[in-house]
């Protein structure tokens, strides 16, 4: 009872101490997409229940709802945490993840024509979203010891990654594998690793994705059909496109969408048409720029941290929010084939929304203000 007494007591200090160590900016920019990713949830989880069969026309949103209140708490908790815990949360996440999906390829939970989830009573997890934020953290801290502690531990950074893609193609899942691939490259290369080595990892990439369009069907179906698009209008992605252009400046108003009844996964993978349909290109910008401003932030931060690991890991987590926004947003304007993934913060999803909350407490962790942290 004593250890509960002196917990309760340390909590208002450790909360005064975060906010003013924290970077307030983000974390108003991710309370914003949450609050906005709410406000869209409600727009499109009528027609997302419908297109379900569930009568309940708010099904997706209350647990929308729960998703998010969850998701801030372990934001602010991981946030309170100093880098190395930090980088202990993420190298349990990790591990965690990696056996989860191990043990799909044997017995996970599948769903149009993938095995990428584990049921928890009324649940699914998604591991392979939580294996993001921990893969990161894990490589960072290691290419930043690579110099000190020699080839090996690079090549340990290199085994992790080799093992997390495997995994993810026996689901398979083309798109987080080219997130973590993206991400990857980015922090092997601001750890001013050899040119030879990138270039390497370049080749790597491209027999990959090569790969993939010649060995897996769904991939190369997806490819074929953007670049050849039948122009019939009944893609997701005509769908999308409609419902984008259709919102004008302002939008139809809340809850004036159309699109969203038809589109199967309106609250998941098109959220952003959503909001450009019933709210216009305004809302589409505000969103775009919220995300600008995580990136802004992020790598300001990173920029002026002293410490290579932590540094290597604020610029890793910053991109990898900022290019899953890009990807999912690139699919809903059609600049990119359909990859499944989600609007960070925005979209419908409990995997993704704890991941993301995840991902950014590991950034807010690694660039507050502390004593000698910062230049």
């Amino acid at each position: 009872m004593n250890i509960v007494y002196r917990f309760a007591q340390e909590i208002p200090g450790a909360l005064r101490d975060w906010w003013w160590s924290v970077d307030r900016v983000l974390v108003f920019t991710f309370c914003g997409l949450i609050a906005i990713g709410l406000l869209l949830s409600l727009a499109a989880s009528p027609g997302a229940a419908a297109s379900n069969h569930i009568s309940e026309p708010f099904f997706f949103f209350f647990r929308h709802s729960i998703f998010a209140a969850a998701g801030l708490m372990v934001m602010v908790m991981v946030s309170l945490a100093d880098p190395l815990n930090a980088r202990r949360i993420a190298n349990l996440a990790l591990i965690v993840a990696l056996l989860v999906m191990v043990y799909i390829i044997f017995a996970g939970h599948e769903a149009k024509g993938a095995q990428r989830w584990v049921r928890l009573g009324p649940f699914s997890l998604q591991p392979s979203e939580f294996l993001k934020p921990g893969l990161i953290v894990t490589v960072a801290w290691l290419f930043s010891r690579a110099k000190s502690k020699g080839s090996s531990t690079m090549l340990f950074a290199f085994v992790i990654y080799g093992v997390s893609i495997f995994l993810l193609m026996q689901q398979p899942d083309l798109g987080q594998s080219i997130l973590i691939t993206a991400s990857f490259g980015l922090v092997f290369f601001l750890s001013g690793m050899s040119w030879i080595w990138i270039a390497g990892l370049g080749v790597f990439s491209i027999a990959g994705l090569y790969s993939a369009y010649r060995f897996f069907p769904y991939v190369a179906a997806r490819v074929n059909r953007f670049l050849s698009p039948t122009g019939d209008g009944n893609s997701q992605t005509d769908r999308a496109m409609e419902a984008l252009t259709g919102g004008g400046i302002f939008g139809r108003g809340p809850g004036e969408g159309v699109i969203k009844r038809i589109l199967p996964e309106a609250h998941t993978d098109y959220i952003f048409s959503v909001a450009a349909e019933e709210f216009g290109t305004l809302a589409a910008l505000l969103i775009i720029g919220l995300f600008a401003t995580v990136l802004l932030r992020g790598f300001s931060g990173a920029l002026h941290l002293t410490n290579q690991t932590e540094q290597l890991t604020a610029a890793g987590l910053t991109v990898l929010i900022g290019l899953q926004a890009a990807i999912n947003i690139s699919v809903n304007l059609h600049i990119s084939p359909p990859e499944g993934m989600t609007l960070p913060f925005l979209s419908y999803g409990g995997s993704s929304m704890l991941a993301m909350c995840l991902t950014a407490g590991l950034l807010l962790a690694f660039t507050r203000r502390r004593p000698g942290a910062f230049e």
